[in-house]
């Protein structure tokens, strides 16, 4: 009751209802609401048929059939501060109805219905060419606002014009459909936007995954090529260690057969500076016996010609470096036939090296 008495005190002053009615103006039709408003969890008001003419026009399937709503949800920006407002499958039926700014209308509309006083009569805008003349049709030839005067008398005469309050009314719903077509279009903008930005990171989430796939791809192949060093390395190593093991006892046995030698020589000098007879023959016997049977055991063993060479060890891997220099992004299936063909020359390979290392 207070909030009436005090509202019909403030609309005697004329500044006052100028500046009222520019809050009850819906920002879509740029009328005053009309009923039910519906508030925004933006705290914006709109009136329900424009924003559901928002909404049908930012969500096209959506569907409205009477109090039945077909829908999995929406949005659509607010045109006052373009929040984005989510709604749910009931769409804009499902937000809150402003019942605080219906009542300010209703009380708004009451006490505008009554006649206007005078001063406002002469607010009206009036006729250049006649002074006295209210601006009250519209010259659809012109396009401007004049006078009856000047239809019937002055430069629109020849003119087609129509009641300047239907005029009014028509190019205003036009600006109104015009504004809503252009706040739907601004909303489709939008999700192109938006959806252009996730494109962009989920190309570069593919790209990561996909540079993250190859960097494992090629751990592969250099364990694969770490592995098969180490083994050939390590077969080399064994036939080395073999080998160096068999001159290494050759040489202490003909070493030994040396020491022995010469230390028979030596016992033969000193025998053959006795100069006893008797003395030396008896001695010489036996040193003569030793040196024969050294002389027969003489026979040294020797290694067969090229026994150090290691030639048989030599890797052909032309063949599979040009498969290697050939990895390219390819097709599953000829991924597939290109690590088939990588496997066969590595296994030809390994089997060819496994029969050289057989050779002497």
């Amino acid at each position: 009751m207070n909030f009436a008495l005090g509202f019909k005190a403030a609309m005697g002053d004329a500044s006052s209802v100028v500046n009222l009615e520019k809050q009850l103006i819906c920002p879509i039709c740029l009328e005053i609401f009309s009923k039910p408003v519906i508030i925004l969890p933006c705290q914006h008001n709109l009136c329900r048929k424009c924003a559901n003419d928002v909404y049908q026009a930012s969500n096209p399937l959506w569907q409205d059939r009477g109090s039945t709503t077909v829908s999995s949800g929406g949005r659509f920006r607010c045109p006052s501060c373009r929040h984005e407002v989510v709604l749910d499958r009931h769409g804009v039926y499902g937000l809150q109805r402003n019942l605080l700014v219906e009542n300010i209308i209703d009380i708004y509309k009451s006490e505008t219905s009554r006649p206007l006083p005078p001063k406002t009569e002469q607010q009206q805008l009036m006729c250049d060419q006649h002074e006295e003349e209210k601006i009250n049709v519209y010259c659809l030839t012109c396009e401007m606002p004049t006078c009856s005067m000047c239809k019937v008398f002055g430069g629109h005469k020849d003119c087609e014009v129509a009641p300047l309050q239907v005029i009014y009314k028509r190019q205003k719903t036009e600006l109104s459909d015009a504004i809503a077509i252009l706040v739907a279009g601004n909303d489709r903008v939008q999700a192109l936007i938006s959806q252009m930005e996730d494109i962009c990171r989920n190309v570069k989430d593919n790209s990561r995954q996909q540079m993250q796939h190859i960097s494992d791809k090629f751990d592969e192949l250099y364990a694969i090529l770490e592995e098969r060093k180490r083994d050939l390395m390590e077969r080399i190593c064994n036939e080395q260690d073999q080998k160096l093991g068999h001159v290494r006892g050759l040489i202490r046995r003909h070493g030994d057969h040396l020491e022995m030698s010469v230390k028979l020589v030596e016992t033969a000098i000193q025998s053959m500076e006795e100069p006893q007879m008797a003395v030396f023959l008896q001695s010489a016997k036996e040193v003569f016996k030793k040196i024969t049977d050294t002389a027969k055991a003489s026979n040294i063993e020797r290694t067969e010609a090229g026994y150090e060479s290691m030639a048989h060890f030599t890797v052909h891997t032309e063949d599979v470096a040009d498969v290697l220099r050939a990895i390219d992004f390819q097709t599953g299936e000829d991924l597939k036939d290109s690590a088939d063909e990588v496997l066969k020359d590595l296994t030809t390979s390994t089997a060819h090296q496994s029969g050289e290392s057989g050779r002497p």
